[in-house]
């Protein structure tokens, strides 16, 4: 049933002409507005200070531009006060010059079991303090008339939020928002998720976009949610759904504190996942929960996750990218990258050899780097820094001296062997805690292993110049370069980070 503020709306609607970019081929029985029920309760309800937190979360997130085919994405949608860091982070990965016909927003109910699906026949449009974002009435219907179980319940979506507060981010994110597809689903039968995937498979392509809402562990201590979002995220990211609904029973009996669920959203992330194939790629952006944020405390929290899902071969310069954090380096940086390291270098033995300082944007990043010496196929010298406290270009040119001069294991460089010498870069992307060795990924991930006064790392392309096993790559760090013993890194901090090599 909607409310008066929708009625009201919908009269004035019916009095004013439609302009044939703002409401496409709405039938005037089909002038009805969903109101922004949730704004100021999830979301401010000032459109400017709305307008102002949006683009201050997206803009933390800058770092993720670059998904040039994004298929879907998996975002919470509690308060953003909790959760909008990690939404921006999704949201971010979006080319916003990219024209999407659509916009399927599929989300769990909290209010009302369905077994089933709801899809929006009766709105023509859901307001928010930024406008109206229209609804594509065309293919809620051709939904509901495909299968039985795309049904229209009004109490599903009256007080449901999980949709609502994606919408504001759409709207700052795109200059035009395509029209949404508003899907709410409840049902724990597979088959049934089956039959919804098989539907909406059709419309899983290039011209659609797939927004999945959903919000992960409930209630558990901090570092129990810590622990269940890891095994969850692991599972999305294996693509496997039968592993993920294994994952996700497993957890309800792991005997965790008041977890009430793994995911929220469950029913909607195994329809998408029905609908991936191997031409697809699972990147998982962002974790974080309440207990990070100033509202919340750490006894009881809610976990929030981040994925884009991406078509492969749709990316530019893949190979440069990092999974995690959407690092790119263009050929041009690379070689100015290059040119940096071999004048600091020839520099040393003669002053009047200029280090390049006017470079790109990127080379401007305060990101850590590695630089490595070989002749005639030895090493000579490697010296890299972690911190990203250094502009990456003056980072690569110091560490290239270091390398050459204050690697302890070496004599300093002589002038003459300048001829002959070989430079390799690897720049690193920021670090990331994880709190399990499965999140390690071997050849992809450097490690790095901390306790106390201890601290040992190798870089990503360890793994492929050795056979070892995940276990003996981290045993070995622990051991050889941390000083902590074979097992060391179990009761460590342990952090991962890619490096792109060139």
């Amino acid at each position: 049933m909607r409310t008066l503020l929708s009625v009201f709306l919908s009269f004035i609607l019916m009095m004013i002409p439609i302009k044939s970019n703002d409401m496409n081929n709405l039938h005037p029985r089909n002038y009805v507005i969903r109101p922004a029920s949730q704004a100021g309760r999830f979301y401010e309800a000032d459109a400017d200070t709305l307008r102002h937190e949006v683009d201050s979360l997206l803009a933390l997130h800058a770092k993720h531009d670059g998904f040039s085919n994004v298929a879907a994405l998996i975002v919470p949608h509690a308060g953003y006060v909790f959760s909008g860091n990690v939404a921006a982070a999704a949201y971010a990965t979006l080319d916003p010059q990219r024209q999407y016909k659509r916009v399927f927003l599929i989300g769990p109910s909290h209010y009302e079991w369905l077994d089933g699906a709801s899809v929006d026949t009766e709105a023509s449009g859901y307001e928010t303090p930024l406008g109206m974002v229209r609804v594509d009435h065309e293919t809620c219907g051709l939904l509901q008339e495909t299968d039985s179980l795309f049904a229209y319940r009004a109490e599903a979506h009256d007080r449901e939020h999980c949709l609502e507060v994606q919408l504001p981010f759409l709207q700052r994110r795109f200059a035009v928002v395509p029209p949404i597809v508003p899907i709410i689903i409840s049902t724990n039968k597979e088959a049934r998720l089956r039959r919804i995937a098989e539907v909406l498979q059709p419309y899983f392509n290039d011209d659609n976009l797939f927004v999945i809402s959903s919000d992960f562990s409930h209630y558990p201590s901090y570092d129990d949610a810590v622990t269940v979002d890891t095994r969850t995220r692991c599972a999305i990211e294996s693509g496997d759904v039968e592993q993920f609904i294994e994952v996700l029973e497993s957890n309800a009996r792991s005997g965790k504190p008041n977890l009430a669920t793994s995911a929220c959203g469950e029913f909607a992330i195994i329809t998408l996942m029905c609908m991936l194939s191997k031409s697809y790629e699972i990147r998982h952006l962002l974790y974080q929960n309440s207990g990070d944020t100033d509202y919340g405390d750490r006894y009881r929290v809610v976990g929030y996750h981040a994925f884009a899902i991406c078509r492969h071969g749709q990316r530019e310069d893949a190979s440069s990218v990092s999974p995690d954090n959407a690092f790119v380096l263009s050929e041009a940086d690379k070689q100015t990258l290059k040119e940096i390291a071999w004048a600091s270098l020839r520099s040393a033995f003669d002053s009047s050899i200029p280090v390049p300082t006017n470079v790109s944007a990127t080379l401007r990043r305060k990101c850590g780097a590695f630089v490595t010496l070989t002749k005639n196929g030895r090493l000579r010298g490697c010296i890299g820094h972690f911190g990203e406290d250094t502009p990456l270009h003056e980072m690569v040119a110091e560490m290239a001296r270091a390398a050459a001069f204050d690697d302890p294991r070496f004599t300093a460089l002589r002038k003459e062997e300048l001829d002959g010498l070989e430079v390799e870069i690897s720049v690193l992307t920021p670090m990331r805690r994880i709190y399990s060795a499965d999140e390690f990924i071997l050849h992809r991930h450097g490690i790095y292993i901390r306790k106390g006064y201890h601290s040992g790392t190798f870089l990503p392309q360890v793994a492929d110049e050795v056979g070892w096993t995940k276990e003996e790559f981290l045993g070995h760090c622990s051991r050889d370069k941390a000083g902590l013993g074979w097992d060391g890194w179990r009761d460590a901090e342990l952090y991962v980070y890619e490096a792109i090599v060139f």
